[in-house]
């Protein structure tokens, strides 16, 4: 089983922003990097049994779907943290410097980290052309985002000043505008009729950035009943989409699980209001310990990430002495379990490394 167009990543300012920051920042991260690893682990490229080959596909769908919103909740995260009014005056030379470090040791350590394994594990090449390709794409292909976070970085403080100065009657237009272009005009397109590219160019990925500064700023009157039944029907959109292109051959296999399809956008934008109402009180009520472990979570989102392929690998790969796949077992059980297991297998060796000194600095 193969991923296509499968992408992941991060919310960059890892730091707990003020208290008076209404969004439940934790539980945004913490939920967005679960179902990361969620998708991860249900896109393993393994042998399926024959046996198990449509229980697998199945699975396959169910879980991609619901995973789908984990990158754009981390990219509108980031927006609503970035694109603060309060930051349009940060100086250019500041705001760079923060990212770098942020990112830079990070970017490079495990840069290296991934080439080698990749060397070793993945029968790829150590010969400078290979070297110079990792540079320029990424060694490993979870690193995508590393890149996309490089140029949201180089537009937000561009961003900032039209944040804080647009009236809201304009960014909806720009967001509407974005929407069609991104999510429904390449819905025209997978059935053959396309429109000119150059109707719309806005860029992709921006629209979920500056979504994250504009949600929060609107009073939503959907009741969360509302937001439920979106994001059912956004999950049901991409599951009921992804059949239907897998029973017509001529047709983008895996055009349903695009980040920027408007199914994934509607699915995102109902579970990023979902999250964001959950109130402080709410949180407060809830045991020390699951604060506690948001909070950490939270706090090691980028080094976990950057991490936690090497674990779901060397389980594929038996590198412990046994294997753990998605076939393991039940497809629909081994998904979120062997997720699980990741996930917190990743947080216990994350939180220690930051622990030892200059440690931090490279892993993130």
């Amino acid at each position: 089983m193969t991923e296509a167009k499968h992408n992941t990543n991060v919310s960059m300012e890892t730091m707990q922003p003020k208290a008076a920051l209404p969004l439940p920042v934790d539980l945004i991260r913490t939920v967005a990097l679960f179902l990361v690893i969620l998708l991860h682990v249900s896109v393993q490229s393994v042998v399926i049994p024959p046996q198990m080959q449509i229980n697998a596909w199945v699975a396959f769908d169910f879980y991609n779907s619901i995973a789908r919103p984990c990158v754009p909740l981390f990219v509108m995260l980031s927006g609503y943290l970035m694109l603060q009014p309060s930051k349009v005056n940060e100086p250019l030379k500041l705001f760079f410097k923060k990212r770098w470090a942020r990112i830079g040791l990070p970017f490079i350590f495990w840069g290296v980290i991934y080439f080698v394994w990749v060397g070793l594990f993945n029968n790829g090449s150590f010969a400078p052309e290979s070297m110079l390709q990792s540079v320029l794409q990424g060694p490993y292909i979870t690193f995508w985002f590393m890149y996309m976070l490089v140029g949201l970085y180089l537009l937000t403080p561009i961003l900032r000043v039209f944040v804080a100065h647009a009236r809201e009657d304009v960014m909806k237009l720009l967001l509407i505008t974005w929407f069609i272009g991104t999510g429904l005009i390449p819905l025209v397109g997978l059935f053959g009729y396309h429109l000119n590219n150059n109707v719309f160019v806005l860029p992709g990925w921006i629209g979920y950035f500056l979504l994250g500064a504009y949600l929060p700023k609107i009073k939503m009157k959907m009741r969360r009943w509302r937001l439920y039944a979106l994001l059912a029907c956004g999950f049901a959109w991409t599951m009921l989409g992804s059949i239907f292109v897998e029973m017509n051959p001529g047709l983008e296999r895996y055009f349903f699980y695009d980040y920027l399809t408007a199914n994934v956008i509607v699915a995102s934008v109902a579970m990023f209001l979902l999250l964001s109402s959950v109130s402080a009180k709410s949180l407060q009520r809830m045991p020390s310990g699951v604060n506690k472990l948001l909070h950490t979570v939270s706090a090691n989102t980028l080094p976990i990430y950057l991490f936690h392929m090497l674990l779901v690998e060397a389980f594929q790969k038996g590198l412990f002495g046994f294997t753990l796949t998605i076939v393991t077992a039940n497809p629909f059980v081994m998904m979120p379990l062997l997720s699980t297991v990741v996930f917190f297998l990743s947080l216990g060796v994350i939180v220690p490394l930051k622990k030892v000194p200059y440690v931090k600095r490279l892993i993130g």
